[in-house]
């Protein structure tokens, strides 16, 4: 798509399947990435994955009001779907899926998702309500758009493994693919929640890799696992977080929990608060 053509957007089910249709019609393979939108150099590493694996992509821009507690920041959530159609069309992407809330909840609707295994703890523990809102849009949005494959990113680490869950058991046919996690050239995994930190909030973000990276070599190195979260969540806190929901180390390939030290494949995840802004980043936790 050349610069001065504006990126396609549908707003219906309809819409959106008349053209994955035709494209379907010329033999073209199909792409999908899922987004919020308020969409940064992340998200468009997404689009360049599916592109390098597929003919064509399609990115949908859906701030999920399922996945939003009634305290949390989905009135605040950045919007800016002109910019970000601009931004897909430089990076190749074909057309981009925006539905309004109506589009995918009409009224009326009453169907839940429930996904256990990889949802169990972590993120659960304390946004109780987030998978099942991510299960049924995710189980949606692959329906709707009936990709070969659709790319999430890996900073959202336990949500990827829900949705690999949630494909698997529900015999979806797109090939769940994860992308390594975007950072800026500090270290921080980008985020759109990142624009709400002022600079100070900015320099204590930067050192969350850090501690991460620290405590998983430690892990790595075979010390007891309850020590390593411990010390890792008082560096945190150390380090200017002003409050820090969990620090764990987990099994990579299904985030069940390790009965002392790392003796698989392993990944360590967190989730700490700045203020109001609260950011989650993960890495994965190498033995020697």
């Amino acid at each position: 798509m050349s610069d001065d053509q504006p990126l396609p957007i549908v707003r219906t089910v309809a819409d959106l399947r008349a053209v994955v249709r035709d494209w379907r019609k010329g033999g073209l393979t199909v792409g999908f990435v899922p987004t919020m939108g308020a969409l940064h150099a992340g998200h468009l590493g997404l689009v360049a994955e599916a592109l390098r694996r597929t003919d064509r992509v399609v990115t949908s821009v859906f701030v999920n009001p399922t996945q939003f507690a009634a305290h949390e920041d989905l009135g605040t959530y950045p919007r800016q779907e002109a910019r970000d159609a601009e931004l897909l069309a430089q990076a190749g992407c074909r057309l981009m899926w925006a539905p309004t809330a109506a589009e995918m909840y009409p009224e009326g609707f009453s169907t839940r998702v429930e996904v256990g295994g990889p949802s169990q703890g972590l993120e659960t523990d304390f946004r109780p309500h987030f998978f099942g809102g991510v299960a049924v849009v995710v189980a949606k949005l692959l329906n709707q758009v009936q990709a070969d494959v659709a790319v999430f990113g890996e900073k959202d680490y336990q949500q990827l493994m829900v949705v690999r869950r949630l494909a698997r058991d529900l015999d979806i046919p797109t090939e769940i693919i994860g992308s390594p996690t975007a950072r800026d050239a500090h270290g921080l995994a980008l985020s759109s929640r990142n624009a709400y930190l002022d600079p100070a909030q900015l320099e204590i973000a930067r050192r969350l890799n850090g501690v991460l990276a620290q405590a998983g070599a430690q892990a790595a190195s075979g010390r007891p696992l309850a020590a390593v979260e411990k010390d890792a969540h008082a560096a945190l806190l150390k380090a200017g977080f002003d409050r820090i929901d969990y620090v764990a180390i987990r099994r990579a390939d299904d985030l069940a929990a390790f009965a002392g030290t790392v003796d698989a494949p392993a990944r360590i995840l967190a989730a700490a608060w700045i203020g109001q802004t609260r950011l989650i980043d993960n890495l994965a936790v190498t033995r020697g």
